[in-house]
């Protein structure tokens, strides 16, 4: 006689793994810019409305799915205008965005310092005699870089905290 163990997985519990681990994901995505953490954690949101559990508000997931296109259009624009504003180029921000990859294989503070180097490179590839203005835009890419990371970061913490509210409220009430 073969017995078989059946698992039952009630796909509410299902979804709201799915969503806690893209919340998660996507509050790790707000410091890689390989991950687009707003987005992630948007539809962790999206999973846990989806659940039985989780009484649907239409308002809510408009909103933040508003404000996660937002954050996702200054991603790029905020780091942008800080180079630009100190004077900088597209090298400056190409610079900042390369640092950031490679200061992440750099622990613990290549996270930090990688984005002001990869901006202060790229700005000396574009003009290598002038190593103030390079400094300069290297400066302004790094504080564009750190408002728009921490910009995201909030959002994303936001979304987390909203989820584990919704799926506290669901689940154990």
């Amino acid at each position: 006689m073969v017995s078989k163990i059946v698992i039952f997985l009630d796909m509410d519990v299902v979804l709201a793994v799915i969503g806690l681990i893209c919340c998660l994901v996507g509050l790790l995505g707000s410091f890689l810019p390989i991950l687009p953490g707003p987005a992630l954690s948007w539809v962790g949101l999206l999973l846990i409305y989806l659940t039985s559990k989780v009484e649907n508000n239409y308002w809510i997931l408009g909103f933040t799915l508003l404000i996660t296109i937002a954050i996702s259009i200054l991603d790029y624009v905020i780091p942008a205008k800080g180079t630009k504003r100190f004077g900088g180029t597209k090298y400056g921000v190409w610079g900042t965005n390369i640092g950031l990859i490679v200061g992440l294989f750099i622990p613990p503070f290549g996270f930090i310092i990688g984005p002001f180097l990869g901006a202060f490179i790229g700005e000396l590839i574009h003009n290598s005699e002038d190593k103030n203005g390079a400094l300069k835009a290297a400066f302004g890419s790094f504080i564009g870089f750190l408002v728009s990371t921490f910009m995201k970061f909030m959002v994303c913490l936001s979304f987390l905290i909203l989820f584990v509210y919704l799926a506290f409220d669901g689940f154990v009430r």
